[in-house]
């Protein structure tokens, strides 16, 4: 089978270590992390490398991304499938499942995070999760009520924000490629220089290593049929689904 793989430069070294042991042809397309900062241009950048590959060439095309601010929402498959991790953010795919997601952030979503890849890329490499926007603590006040009604918001308010200080925490995820690296020195010190507590947590590369080796699962994929579009469900098992695509005007 042939791939085409476009994906973030973010996971660049995770995915030539997880395309050692693939026995598909994949070819890989790199996307610019800064790209992921104004998200309808990133959609733009990843629609216009679909739109150029060839179903006599590919059998499919895999995309190494979460939904990543609503940049995945949109996307159209038109000729030739698309592969997706169910995945809200890259932080979900560096941690390997939404199990160890929940697990280490569901309870912190604004808590600060970075990773080898990030800090290999530029100067700008702490994030905060993408998943704190679906839930809205990236929200005024204002914005809360009129998006959830007024005790809606306040239930939001209350459940979401942050009670433990982790918008003091600093957390760096070390996948395999950077077991020996010195960016987790780095993210250390940084964060004590910014009186941020630090914390080192395993990432994991198997939703990337079961990408590219066609190993897509219902539950942990999406698979979208040609001619079909991704839709967002921004809920945490699901988190997007494939759409009928509508006819160019």
């Amino acid at each position: 089978m042939r791939y085409k793989l476009i994906c973030c430069e973010v996971f660049k070294r995770e995915i030539e270590l997880a395309l050692q042991n693939s026995e598909h042809t994949v070819i890989p397309v790199f996307t610019e992390k800064l790209s992921h900062e104004v998200p309808g241009q990133l959609r733009e950048i990843i629609q216009q490398e679909i739109d150029r590959t060839s179903p006599l060439e590919f059998d499919y095309i895999l995309l190494g991304f979460g939904l990543c601010g609503n940049a995945i929402t949109g996307l159209q498959s038109r000729r030739v499938p698309l592969v997706i991790p169910r995945a809200h953010d890259c932080c979900t795919i560096l941690l390997g499942s939404r199990e160890a997601f929940s697990r280490h952030f569901g309870h912190r979503p604004s808590c600060r995070w970075t990773s080898g890849g990030y800090m290999g890329t530029g100067e700008n490499y702490l994030r905060n999760s993408d998943v704190h926007q679906f839930l809205g603590v990236d929200l005024t006040w204002a914005e809360l009520v009129e998006k959830y009604g007024e005790e809606n918001a306040e239930y939001i308010r209350e459940t979401l924000t942050p009670k433990d200080g982790s918008h003091e925490q600093v957390v760096f995820i070390q996948t395999p490629p950077y077991e020996n690296s010195e960016f987790q020195k780095k993210a250390e010190q940084d964060a004590c220089q910014g009186n941020r507590k630090f914390e080192l947590i395993q990432g994991d590369i198997r939703l990337l290593q079961m990408l590219v080796r066609d190993n897509w699962p219902m539950n942990e994929f999406l698979v979208v049929p040609e001619n079909s579009t991704i839709e967002g469900v921004y809920d945490h098992d699901i988190v997007m689904k494939a759409g009928i695509r509508r006819p160019e005007l």
